[in-house]
């Protein structure tokens, strides 16, 4: 082979080799998209983005709904209770990052605490918090109201799930009133305001006892002035001691107030 074919041949493999870099350096691999869903509902579903839709328009590769709606959508649900009319939207709605906070779902258990394990994913909390509530059930076989599908944590709980409660009254002054008073009112007399939505929140055994003595035990009542504490020289037929909290939430009043209890109030 003469000195000018070797140097040809080497000029040809040079410019076949920068083409073939150029060429890589064009080819892109699309990330391939991929989403977890609800599934069971017989119209809609949620998928793990927050996004609602229906059957027919998610994705079938993906299984992910179409971005071009609203995200985290809260359409049939009270955002005092947390409680929606489906569950579809219940569970978009609790995957919004300012409602549902993954550090706190994470340490919720699942099941009884013997054989209790943890939440793996906001997505898992919502999607099986939103179907099983056994707050929204009465009789254990009827709905107390449409709005069933509920996402709030665990109430009238123990250990860690207290912790995530007690982590919810961030930046709020609770504050016992006087005998007869509304939260309206012992809110005022300190120069700020009932939080309507922080009622939940009080609404739980273990937070009251934290407040309140409750020597009378913790029971589930009906009015407009719960949670509160029935005072101690109450009509023996009213619980003396007890504290009082309700079972139904759309209950939950800044105004209600009776005589014979002292209210728990969430201030701001």
């Amino acid at each position: 082979m003469t000195k000018y074919h070797f140097s040809l041949q080497l000029l040809i493999l040079f410019q076949f080799s920068s083409i073939i870099s150029a060429i890589r350096k064009d080819i892109g691999f699309e990330q391939i998209r991929s989403c977890r869903n609800t599934v069971q509902g017989r119209y809609l579903l949620s998928d793990d983005n927050g996004y609602v839709c229906d059957a027919l328009s998610v994705d079938p590769q993906s299984r992910c709904c179409p971005e071009n709606r609203l995200r985290f959508s809260c359409q049939g649900c009270n955002l005092v209770s947390q409680c929606c009319n489906s569950y579809e939207f219940c569970v978009s709605c609790c995957l919004h990052p300012s409602r549902t906070q993954e550090a706190q779902v994470l340490k919720v258990k699942i099941a009884k605490p013997s054989t209790a394990v943890s939440y793996t994913s906001v997505f898992d909390f919502c999607a099986g918090r939103c179907r099983h509530n056994s707050e929204s059930v009465v009789h254990e076989n009827a709905y107390r109201s449409d709005f069933h599908h509920c996402f709030s944590l665990p109430s009238n709980s123990s250990g860690a799930n207290y912790t995530l409660l007690e982590a919810r009254l961030g930046g709020i002054n609770v504050v016992i009133g006087k005998q007869g008073e509304s939260c309206d009112s012992v809110c005022k007399s300190n120069g700020q305001s009932c939080v309507l939505n922080k009622l939940l929140v009080l609404n739980q055994c273990d937070v009251m006892q934290k407040y309140m003595s409750c020597k009378g035990a913790c029971l589930a009542s009906i009015g407009t002035d719960q949670p509160a504490e029935v005072v101690e020289d109450a009509p023996r037929h009213l619980n003396p001691g007890a504290c009082l909290y309700t079972r139904t939430q759309s209950l939950l009043s800044c105004d209600g107030s009776l005589w014979h209890t002292r209210r728990l109030c969430p201030c701001a």
